[in-house]
């Protein structure tokens, strides 16, 4: 009997959400009992911390720069004829739903591969306008900031730092609406095989928050981490031009409370969502033959390293939570380093089908208790958000991450000495050979993936 398929997936939820707790709260209870059931990776990164690009190498298992999608992309010019996980289930003989943002860009589109079902943020708008409910971005929650794009700093906004309350009914917010589809879907699919990926928005900023999840958390009983509106030692002059240091200028303490209380809020909405999905898959008998996945597209720095949003390599960006649930599969924990690339062909191999080629490796093998070498490192880039713009790249073994950019400037991180990355050591003589080592090894599989940047 075929496996069933269901991801979930949500978009700036960070890695540490897992099992955190505030407020006297746990933020994802739902998750942490996936957790606690289900296999974790403590140590997953996105190919790239920015939505299309994470979300686009995710479908496909290829690499931003070898699949061509590197940026937010929201035209599709740069998209290439990649088959989609979805589309791969489709043809293995699954019922195929997608419900929730896509920001997938491949040819043809996702409304397009042929999926039984298909439901994203456009229909959302097109079912609010339909309430009288406005989903405009308020001019009042929006930043100005001087991005690079092509080569020169133009001006842009971003949703910034402010919270609000959402001012309609809570079953009218996006995920809601989501979250009614998804179980449509899934008392459609009765009784056939089916794969349903439910792409959430929450917790995204803007940062405004539906009842009762708005007020969930108090701002001044959380714990906030040691580094909030604090830049690394030596870091590059470069990263204080990025668009995620510019939103974090000027951002108090009391203000960073209210960015975290609201982005809780948020995470626990979400994971209120995931709890239903799982109810309904146990009503209908079918949660113990689904292979499950939880994660999110990339993370966000919530004012650490005095950075606001997402397109830096930090691990509050780059590292994101990741929770495989595969039927007669044993429960475990591991943290070696693996990649958003993974999840193709972890899914495939769960499900029985043939593999596609990608970038990735199967995880099932490390589910079943065996290690992956040491010395693995996988990869992670960035090249601007609405075009090519600033370059960051990444590279990320057990004990030491690299990154590089655009001035061929360097950053190097002694995760296992320094987990939350204030001390950048390129420039220490100890480290000198890990740095040329991991520079080798970022610079090889960058040029290999077709990377565009002209690399020394």
């Amino acid at each position: 009997m075929k496996k069933n398929i269901l991801v979930i997936m949500t978009d700036h939820q960070r890695s540490d959400s897992i099992g955190m707790v505030q407020d006297g709260r746990e933020v994802t209870p739902n998750l942490n009992r996936l957790a606690e059931s289900g296999f974790r990776f403590d140590r997953a990164y996105d190919a790239c911390p920015l939505c299309v690009p994470a979300r686009t190498a995710l479908a496909t298992g290829i690499y931003p720069t070898k699949n061509g999608v590197v940026y937010n992309d929201w035209k599709g010019k740069t998209a290439g004829d990649y088959e989609p996980f979805h589309a791969v289930l489709k043809k293995a003989g699954y019922c195929v739903g997608h419900v929730g943002v896509d920001h997938i860009k491949v040819r043809p589109t996702m409304r397009e591969q042929g999926l039984d079902y298909f439901v994203n943020q456009e229909d959302y708008e097109a079912w609010a306008r339909t309430q009288g409910i406005c989903t405009e971005r308020n001019p009042e929650e929006l930043l100005w900031v001087e991005e690079e794009l092509d080569g020169t700093y133009v001006p842009k906004q971003y949703s910034g730092y402010q919270t609000t309350v959402w001012p309609g009914k809570t079953e009218q917010f996006k995920d809601f609406y989501f979250l009614e589809r998804s179980l449509e879907f899934l008392r459609s699919a009765k009784g056939r095989p089916f794969a349903l990926f439910t792409y959430l928005w929450a917790p995204h900023p803007p940062l405004k928050v539906p009842e009762p999840y708005a007020k969930l958390y108090d701002p001044e009983k959380l714990e906030l981490p040691d580094n909030i509106g604090i830049a690394a030692e030596r870091e590059p002059w470069l990263r204080r031009k990025g668009v995620p240091a510019q939103l974090a200028e000027h951002v108090t303490e009391e203000e960073w409370r209210r960015v975290w209380a609201a982005h809780l809020g948020l995470t626990t909405m979400a994971d209120e969502i995931l709890g239903k999905i799982l109810d309904e898959l146990k009503k209908m008998g079918e949660f113990e033959n689904t292979c499950i996945l939880f994660t999110s597209d990339h993370g966000d720095n919530l004012g650490q390293h005095r950075m606001y949003q997402k397109m830096e390599m930090y691990e509050e960006a780059m590292k994101v939570p990741m929770v495989w649930k595969i039927p007669g599969e044993r429960p475990g924990r591991y943290s070696g380093v693996v990649t958003h690339l993974d999840v193709m062909p972890t899914l495939l191999d769960a499900a029985g089908i043939p593999g596609n080629g990608g970038d990735g490796i199967s995880l099932l093998p490390v589910i079943r208790g065996k290690a992956l070498p040491d010395d693995r490192i996988v990869y992670a880039q960035y090249s601007g958000n609405p075009g090519y713009g600033t370059i960051r790249r990444a590279a990320v073994s057990k004990r030491f991450k690299y990154i590089y950019d655009s001035n061929y400037e360097h950053e190097l991180y002694d995760l296992e000495r320094d987990p939350s990355e204030m001390h950048n050591v390129a420039d220490q003589p100890e480290y000198r050979g890990v740095l040329e080592s991991m520079h080798d090894a970022c610079r090889r599989y960058h040029i290999e993936h077709n990377d565009f940047f002209c690399w020394k």
